[in-house]
């Protein structure tokens, strides 16, 4: 990982286009989150509810998805 961005809380902020290559984003609290274009292909450690979060056009790895499956509370390997 190049960064670090643990338990950092992103709530109502507008990272629209971020980019979040190779972070940690364990514990990282993102609530009412524009994340429009944001890329997480390369970051880890992220959960978060995409129903609570504007996430259209973000990019995910398929590995990741599972972090945004977490509320369902399923397995996924």
């Amino acid at each position: 990982m190049n960064c670090g961005l643990k338990e950092s809380d992103f709530s109502e902020a507008d990272l629209t286009e971020a980019n979040f290559s190779y972070c940690d984003l364990q514990n990282v609290t993102f609530d009412n989150t524009t994340l429009l274009k944001t890329d997480f292909t390369t970051a880890q450690n992220y959960a978060f509810d995409p129903d609570k979060n504007y996430v259209k056009g973000a990019k995910f790895s398929k590995a990741g998805v599972a972090g945004l499956l977490e509320k369902y509370q399923i397995v996924v390997k």
